[in-house]
């Protein structure tokens, strides 16, 4: 079973070791803008379409609206506002008839990593560096001029692979605080007779999500106490080299964190050293109940970013497909 977090203490000498540990600064070049996304080749996508059997499609985004799970617990993000600039009450009172077209349109206006996203590689800076060595300084008030999550545009598509921890483990929802680490990672993916190869896009649940949809209370989700992946599971992720890793918490890693000297820890190695995309507020019920019941944990999988020039993050609909 999952430990608690506070049961597996760290300090920043071993953050750091692991970092070094795990750091693929150079591996494609010293221009790479888009790290472990490199495992992704025409094999592994043509190898992933031949999954897709049923043509059951299960949708992973969480709706984007007022009731996402933004409390203004982390930094300036808020959940959707979406405000109508034509209506179908300004069509039929006849405003909008000197323009000969009846019409309703709208607009957004949201942080890009409130809802179901991607943290994209100029996300986190390691000391005075992101991904691949760049300086974090050529992330500015005009966004990023390197590691922009527009380079990953035609990248998000292949095998997926769900580890649904919480079902192995026989309950609900894993509780706060519960790390996830290696051998539960392994253990789970044995227990589902799956393996995780290169090139996967690994989906992790926890159940958190459900559990609070379920209750109709966020609470502290968005930056409060949560179960996630321990960090240890770097060095997984390292040697396993997937493509992208994701889960159904707002922040993939254990909260409260393994140590008290760093925020984040995991977030430290995974993006910038590792370089690898991280999916986060994944929906997973409906895909979770699918496997479980014919399964098959495997699954075509695409979830492109909107290729918003220099940012460091977008919001998305993943889809997969049996």
């Amino acid at each position: 079973m999952p430990r608690r977090s506070d049961a597996l203490k760290f300090d920043l000498e071993h953050l750091k070791a692991t970092a070094e540990k795990c750091k693929n600064w150079g591996r494609w070049g010293g221009y790479d803008e888009i790290g472990t996304l490199n495992f992704i080749t025409p094999e592994t996508i043509t190898a992933a379409a031949r999954l897709i059997r049923s043509g059951k499609v299960f949708s992973l985004g969480l709706n984007f609206d007022r009731n996402g799970p933004q409390r203004g617990l982390w930094g300036n993000r808020y959940n959707p506002i979406h405000t109508m600039l034509a209506t179908g009450t300004d069509a039929v009172s006849g405003n909008q008839d000197a323009g000969g077209l009846r019409y309703a349109d709208d607009a957004v206006s949201m942080p890009l990593q409130c809802g179901t996203q991607w943290d994209g590689l100029g996300h986190i800076f390691y000391g005075e560096k992101m991904w691949n060595g760049f300086d974090a300084r050529l992330v500015d008030c005009n966004g990023a001029k390197k590691n922009g999550i527009e380079k990953t545009r035609d990248r998000m598509v292949g095998r997926g692979v769900l580890l649904d921890v919480a079902r192995h483990y026989g309950v609900d929802c894993l509780e706060d605080g519960i790390a996830i680490t290696c051998s539960d990672l392994d253990e789970t993916a044995k227990a589902q007779g799956i393996e995780v190869h290169r090139g996967d896009f690994v989906i992790v649940r926890t159940g958190q999500m459900e559990q609070r949809l379920a209750c109709g209370e966020w609470g502290g989700y968005a930056g409060g106490d949560a179960p996630g992946l321990s960090f240890e599971t770097a060095e997984w992720i390292h040697r396993k080299e997937i493509a992208a890793i994701c889960t159904d918490t707002w922040g993939c890693e254990v909260r409260p964190n393994e140590t008290d000297e760093a925020s984040q820890p995991w977030h430290w190695v995974v993006i910038p050293m590792i370089g690898i995309t991280m999916g986060e507020i994944f929906y997973l019920k409906e895909l979770a109940d699918d496997c479980a019941q014919d399964h098959v944990y495997e699954f075509f999988f695409c979830a492109p970013p909107l290729p918003i020039t220099g940012a460091v993050g977008s919001p998305i609909n993943p889809q997969a497909i049996k």
